[in-house]
């Protein structure tokens, strides 16, 4: 494999192309008209605009992307993650063009993308589930049967669903009928696939996630797991790897699981399996990404396993280099999102120009970005500007140089989610790690954060106030601003 075409964009064409470097690969970068000046482009060996900025129009073109290919003599193609990455339609049009993808075969992308079928799947291997209905349920008074019989409240969730879209929670059983009803019409909405399932809903869920490798010679092998808890909107903000809660016991057990689920569906590649973990430990298989995961880069620190040059090798045929008994924890990670967005206005986009883009340094500091500054935000894709990843001899280091990265970090321009990250990692929940996915809805308020700042803009003044008094109007900088941090000032100058 000499020239691999990167099916993205922003900070992870960025990271795919870096590996491919380190490897001798020559890469390819296809972009849409809003991404004619990003990195990405620039840092590529060739680049193709495929189309305007909607990504319908550009990065979901998957035919036209294989033209591309055959254009500039490619030999694969990586998907990234998100637009085309678990397309089994996609998948197949590459094999049959002659082009190797980097990731599983579109079989096992059907297998794993429905969620369903992902549990028939799973289960040959007695693999823990929630309790619930075996597949679809459309009749309401067998939804009701069932609800009973598990027990309330009870989650009717999409077959085909993420993100939260097509998910109800039932505490009351009058209520299921109407909650079916939506729930449905969500799912044909977002996914055109109408299909609903119904489970048990564990209360104060742990969303830990396995992470896997398969080789095509029948290698699998997990390296660990990352703790994904700390979410908004269903869609996770903080990650960390290891997670605090779990025993070395429960970790075999459930790295056993993942591999065990990978092996149900004959996986290659690298890949994600996602369990909830209730409050007496019990784990339940949830589903697989049949891909890389945004959150991969804290695997990475803790094992120093590069998991893009491991997938592009299983692609080329190689075995994987090493067993599950070479691979060890190694210290501590953190990563944090960077959004585009107003945690103290619900999250909501803010999308702007980046003004001032100054990236944190310093030991155990690693920033995966696409952006630099004076660039916008597309307002056409997801608005994450960065993923911001620490790492440390323990968690509470990882921690500390999170709180010291963040601090660094000057964006200006919009409101980002730095401050909101900055506050999470620092509740006593977190640090004690005694925290589950309504860590956001128990503990969160925009008040906390609004509050923070007015303080801050007080210690400021007063340390002003007793610098002019004691100094002269020609002394130098003052050094009380020192300590108060980038975000800080970004969030006064936004």
């Amino acid at each position: 494999m000499k020239k691999i075409l990167i099916a993205n964009r922003g900070e992870i064409a960025l990271r795919v192309m870096r590996s491919a470097k380190e490897m001798g690969i020559a890469t390819v970068a296809v972009f849409s008209e809003a991404d004619r000046n990003a990195p990405f482009v620039r840092y590529a060996d060739e680049a193709v605009c495929i189309g305007p900025p909607p990504s319908n129009q550009s990065y979901l073109l998957g035919d036209k992307i294989i033209q591309v290919c055959k254009q500039l003599g490619v030999d694969g193609i990586h998907p990234g993650y998100g637009f085309l990455s678990e397309n089994a339609g996609f998948a197949r049009a590459v094999k049959a063009a002659g082009i190797t993808l980097i990731g599983p075969s579109p079989e096992a992308m059907e297998v794993m993308g429905d969620k369903l079928s992902a549990k028939a799947a799973a289960k040959k291997y007695t693999i823990p589930m929630v309790p619930g209905t075996e597949g679809a349920v459309s009749d309401v008074e067998e939804a009701k049967r069932v609800a009973l019989e598990v027990g309330l409240p009870v989650l009717i969730k999409a077959s085909a669903g993420g993100g939260g879209k097509g998910m109800r929670i039932v505490e009351n059983i009058e209520e299921l009928a109407e909650q079916m009803e939506r729930a449905i019409s969500e799912a044909l909405s977002s996914f055109g696939d109408g299909s609903v399932f119904i489970e048990r809903y564990v209360a104060g869920p742990r969303h830990i996630e396995i992470q896997v490798l398969a080789d095509n010679h029948g290698n699998v092998v997990h390296l660990f797991e990352r703790e994904c808890s700390i979410q908004r909107r269903h869609q996770k903000v903080v990650e960390e790897a290891p997670s605090a809660i779990l025993t070395p016991e429960l970790r075999a057990a459930m790295g056993k699981s993942a591999c065990d689920v990978a092996r149900s569906c004959n996986y290659s590649g690298a890949g994600t399996v996602e369990f909830l973990v209730d409050e007496n430990r019990n784990y339940y298989f949830l589903e697989m990404n049949t891909r890389l995961q945004v959150e991969h880069p804290v695997s990475e620190m803790i094992t120093g396993v590069d998991l893009v040059k491991e997938q592009i090798n299983v692609a080329r045929g190689e075995k994987l280099p090493f067993t599950q008994d070479d691979l060890k924890i190694n210290g501590h990670a953190l990563e944090i999102r960077v959004y585009a967005e107003d945690p103290t206005n619900n999250f909501l986009p803010d999308i702007g120009r980046l003004t001032t883009y100054r990236r944190p340094t310093g030991p155990g500091v690693r920033v995966d970005d696409g952006f630099e500054e004076g660039m916008d935000i597309p307002i056409y894709y997801d608005p994450m500007i960065a993923k911001l990843i620490t790492h440390g001899k323990d968690r509470n280091e990882a921690i500390a140089r999170m709180v010291r990265a963040i601090d660094e970090y000057e964006i200006t321009g919009c409101q980002t989610t730095l401050s909101f990250c900055r506050w999470a990692i620092q509740h006593p929940a977190f640090v004690s790690g005694d925290f589950d996915t309504h860590f956001v809805k128990k503990y969160f308020t925009p008040e906390v954060l609004i509050s923070e700042s007015e303080d801050e803009m007080i210690v400021a003044a007063l340390a002003a106030a007793d610098w002019l008094k004691n100094h002269s109007k020609t002394a130098g900088p003052s050094k009380a601003e020192a300590p108060i941090s980038q975000w800080q000032r970004a969030r006064r100058n936004a």
